[in-house]
């Protein structure tokens, strides 16, 4: 399953039933699980970890040492979860000693052309980064959150879970869970509430979600009146209380 012209490493690490794509490199200190296709002239640098089932494409370069002036050539690295999806010419660069050691993309993730994850980011399952979407590094995007395409967002931002973040937008501070942000710099447009709703989310749960982003965003309180309005007027539904606990554990602060 690997093609004559591709270049592997005998300390590389291959499943049997992976697929090694024409002229691509493989270096040693790599892992590539079960299933998993490797298209043509990919490389994959040292110190990876692909799980089962993933396609990468063409072009794509994973594992590159990263972009920062703080890197001494320490062993650190990236680690792909299960069934993802990177399409071409993507780069996604491994960690930092500073950041933890590891760049990390959780399962069932797309990542689509010429999209950017820098050192020590950490991507949760499901997520869609559209093309050109452009992390920088220490960015923590939660599961099943949408970054459209051109996106650009600062170093140290977060992300919540099921939010979805508009093409074209400069991030500079966190994006709280379940919502809508676009622009720039980016700004709050409401609940995502079609997403929700596509999701599974019951009627109650949103209505819920409403309420809290009403008090904290839509008449003017502070953000600690707006929490204690929260805690004594909104159902304290599991949603509810992760959106307030991502709010109160902001370090770069939240967008409005």
């Amino acid at each position: 399953m690997i093609h004559p012209t591709a270049i592997v490493n005998p300390k590389a690490d291959i499943s049997k039933s992976a697929e090694i794509g024409p002229y691509s490199i493989i270096e040693e200190n790599v892992r590539i699980g079960d299933q998993t296709k490797i298209g043509p002239h990919v490389v994959i640098a040292p110190y990876v970890d692909i799980g089962s089932g993933c396609e990468i494409f063409q072009f794509a370069s994973i594992g590159a040492v990263p972009q920062s002036l703080k890197f001494h050539g320490e062993e650190t690295w990236t680690k792909i979860g299960d069934r993802c999806v990177i399409r071409e010419c993507v780069t996604i660069n491994r960690g930092t000693e500073d950041g933890g050691g590891i760049t990390q993309i959780g399962n069932d993730c797309l990542i689509m052309a010429y999209a950017h994850v820098a050192h020590d980011c950490i991507v949760g399952n499901q997520v869609i980064l559209a093309n050109n979407a452009t992390l920088a590094g220490h960015v923590i995007i939660e599961d099943r959150a949408t970054v459209g395409g051109l996106a650009a967002i600062h170093q140290f931002v977060r992300i919540g879970q099921y939010a979805y973040l508009g093409g074209k937008s400069a991030v500079v501070k966190d994006i709280p869970p379940y919502v809508i942000a676009s622009g720039d710099r980016a700004k709050l447009h409401g609940l995502n509430q079609v997403g929700l709703k596509r999701l599974g989310f019951s009627q109650e749960t949103v209505k819920q979600l409403k309420k809290t982003y009403r008090l904290i965003f839509r008449i003017g309180l502070t953000l600690n009146e707006a929490i204690e309005r929260v805690a004594a007027e909104v159902e304290p539904t599991p949603e509810v209380q992760q959106f307030v606990e991502f709010i109160k554990s902001s370090q770069r602060g939240i967008t409005r």
